[in-house]
C-alpha cells in the first residue's frame, strides 16, 4: 500500500470532491474520425501512446515525425509507423499482452489536443507500410489502431503551463544534461558522459529511419 494519508478510495467520494462532467464534455465523444479528427491527424507531428501489460503495469510512448505521419486508413483504422528505437519496445511488447491503448496527438501552438481510444495490433504489412516510408526507408513494423472513442481534450493543463509559450522556457544552460543522467543511472556497465553523449548523437544523426 501507497504511503500516503486521507485518500480517496471509491468513486462515490471522488464525485462528491469534483462533481461531473458537463453535458457538453457528456456528448462530445465520437467512435470514428470524421473530417475534423482526420484534419487535426494530418496535422499532428506527435502522439503519445499509453499501453499496459496484463499485468497493469503501464507506459506512455512518444511518437513523432513530420505533420500527417500517422497514416489514416479509413474512419475506424489508422497506423503509426514504428521508427528505429532503442529496442526496449514497451508499447509492442505491451500491446501483444493486452490491445488497449490511448493516444493524444498534439499540434505546436493548439493547445486542444485530440484523444482516441482504441485497441491496438502490431502490423507488418509491407504494401501498407510502403505508405509511410521517410527517405526511402520502409519501416518493419507499424501499429494499427481501431478507433474506439475520440474525442477534443481541453486546453487547462497547456494553458497553466504555458508550453507553447518561449518566454516560459528555461534557459538552455538551465536544462538537465541527458547524458549526464543516463551516465549516472546507468553506472553500472561504466560509460562516462562524454561515451553516452557520442552515442546519442550518432543515433540521432544516423539512425533516426
Amino acid at each position: 500500500m501507497f504511503d500516503f494519508n486521507n485518500v480517496v478510495n471509491s468513486e462515490e467520494e471522488l464525485r462528491n470532491l469534483v462533481g461531473y462532467p458537463s453535458e457538453l464534455v457528456n456528448h462530445k465523444v465520437i467512435h470514428h474520425l470524421d473530417s475534423h479528427c482526420s484534419d487535426f491527424i494530418s496535422l499532428s507531428p506527435l502522439v503519445f501512446i499509453s499501453s499496459s501489460d496484463d499485468q497493469g503495469f503501464c507506459d506512455v510512448s512518444p511518437r513523432g515525425d513530420a505533420p500527417g505521419f500517422v497514416y489514416i486508413l479509413d474512419d475506424k483504422r489508422i497506423v503509426i509507423p514504428e521508427r528505429p528505437g532503442n529496442r526496449r519496445m514497451d508499447t509492442l511488447r505491451n500491446i501483444i499482452k493486452n490491445p488497449k491503448v490511448g493516444l493524444i496527438f498534439l499540434i505546436p501552438g493548439l493547445e486542444e489536443t485530440l484523444r482516441i481510444n482504441g485497441q491496438a495490433q502490431i502490423i507488418k504489412d509491407s504494401e501498407l507500410l510502403l505508405h509511410m516510408q521517410v527517405n526511402g526507408k520502409v519501416p518493419l513494423l507499424g501499429i494499427g489502431i481501431l478507433i474506439e472513442e475520440c474525442y477534443v481534450h481541453c486546453a487547462k493543463a497547456f494553458k497553466r503551463s504555458s508550453v507553447w509559450d518561449a518566454n516560459s522556457w528555461v534557459n538552455k544552460d538551465k536544462l538537465p544534461n541527458v547524458a549526464r543522467m543516463i551516465s549516472a543511472h546507468a553506472k553500472q556497465i561504466g560509460l562516462s558522459e562524454e561515451e553516452v553523449s557520442k552515442a546519442l548523437h550518432e543515433s540521432y544523426t544516423k539512425r533516426l529511419y
